[in-house]
């Protein structure tokens, strides 16, 4: 399914676009307001990544070949990262710039853990 991961992966980088204006910035109990249009997206996207993992679970079940599950979970993963990227830059774009501009810093310190925490 490499034509499926590329399809996601091109997708990520359209909504990576979603101007910084159109997403609301988390309140004080870390709560995130999404738009419409972000939360369809990252949950089309999550219902993707369910039905792929399904799959996997029915080709072990079913004794499939290993290389086949093998590029299932390659393109699932795929998937999965593609949604920690957009869901990454909406981050950025809302959550830390609107901090930045009230002069809270603290969501620079978050972000690069977070970061850290995927390039291990």
């Amino acid at each position: 399914m490499p034509d499926n991961a590329d399809k996601i992966n091109k997708e990520a980088d359209e909504l990576v676009e979603i101007a910084a204006d159109e997403v609301c910035c988390h309140c004080g109990d870390r709560k995130k307001e999404r738009t419409d249009k972000e939360y369809k997206d990252l949950i089309n996207r999550l219902s993707r990544i369910e039905g792929q993992i399904r799959g996997v679970k029915k080709m072990i079940e079913s004794d499939a070949y290993c290389i086949d599950v093998l590029n299932q979970v390659s393109a699932a993963s795929s998937a999965l990262n593609s949604f920690s990227k957009l869901l990454l830059a909406n981050h950025i774009k809302s959550c830390v710039v609107n901090d930045i501009r009230e002069g809270d810093d603290a969501s620079v310190d978050e972000l690069v853990k977070t970061i850290q925490k995927f390039i291990k």
